[in-house]
Formats: C-alpha cells, structure tokens, sequence
C-alpha cells in the first residue's frame, strides 16, 4: 500500500510540473532540415493535358448547384459543387486520368466570373493517389483562362505552377461542357 501511495504522489508531482512548465506561445515552430521531406532534390516542370468534363444534365450530373444565384440574370452568388471526370482526350469515354472534385461560385456581377476551387485527384499510372490544386479565377467566356496551382500532394507535395483551361464543347441549352486543361507543375 504504501508502494502506491509513493507511486500516485510521484505521478502528480510530474503532472504539476509539466502543467506549471511555463509556455510563452514560442515553441510551437521549429526549423526542421529540408532533406526530411525530400527537399533537397532537383524541382522538375511536369506539363500535362487533361479534359474536364462538366456535366450538369441527365441522371448522373457531375456538377450540382447547391446555392442557387441571387437573380436570374446572373450567376453570381451561385454555388456548384463538382466531382467531374478528367479524361486523357476530349471524348467522354476515352480513359479517366482522375476526377477534379470541388466547387466553383459566380463572383462576378457583370460578366460570367467564377471562384475555382477543386482538386485534381489522380487514378491511374505514376501520379496515381496524388493531387494538385488549382484555386483562382475563371472568366468562362475568355478563350484562355489561366489559375495558379496552389499546393499538392503525393508527387506533387510543395506543388506550384499553373493551369490555362479552354472550352472544348459546351451544349448551351443544358449547360454540359468539356473544357481543356493544360498544367505547368513545378514539383520535387
């Protein structure tokens, strides 16, 4: 008994000071060295093309509007979250790369202007369960428009670069589009 009465009192003695070790908010960063994360290596400019594919009628759609606009005359306001295939030619049936999963929002009053913001979340071959993501914005009636890469992950972890992205087909009455993205990733 009086073994675990010492144990109990040196277990709250060690809790007491490491709840009164004092902490002025400094330690939560440190310097670590580069190599641990494989920054040491050569940054290598990865290009690729793929087709995004827009698909809002039938009944699968790949892109579902979630807010709706604040007028009809307008986009604007308006939300769409998207889980779209990326294919490695224009048709829909050629093979699936990955999906682009995220949203895009109408953010411009006086001309069809979206807020991108989505993943490329690749599925096959040597980027296969990497990602890059793209976030910026998208004049969709432009004929190239150009958002930065922001981050990414897998083999494209510390990702940075950019993507021009170009309507290749879009179906005006149902809204349906497969637009062209072509990426410039810088990436370790």
């Amino acid at each position: 008994m009086a073994k675990l009465i010492f144990f109990l009192a040196v277990q709250i003695l060690i809790l007491a000071v490491v709840s009164f070790a004092e902490d002025d908010g400094e330690n939560f960063a440190r310097t670590i060295d580069r190599k641990l994360l494989g920054l040491h290596k050569k940054e290598k400019l990865t290009h690729f093309k793929v087709y995004w594919h827009d698909i809002l009628s039938g009944p699968n759609p790949t892109s579902i509007m979630i807010q709706p606009p604040v007028t009809n005359t307008s986009y604007f306001g308006a939300i769409s979250m998207i889980d779209n295939a990326l294919t490695a030619k224009v048709p829909m049936n050629s093979t699936v790369l990955g999906q682009a999963q995220g949203f895009y929002a109408g953010a411009a009053q006086k001309e069809l202007g979206f807020l991108m913001a989505m993943n490329f979340a690749f599925k096959t071959g040597k980027y296969n369960g990497s990602t890059i993501t793209i976030l910026g914005r998208n004049t969709a009636l432009s004929e190239v428009r150009e958002m930065p890469i922001v981050g990414g992950s897998g083999l494209f972890r510390f990702a940075r670069g950019y993507v021009e992205a170009r309507t290749k087909w879009i179906n005006l009455k149902n809204g349906d589009a497969t637009v062209e993205y072509s990426c410039y990733v810088l990436h370790y």
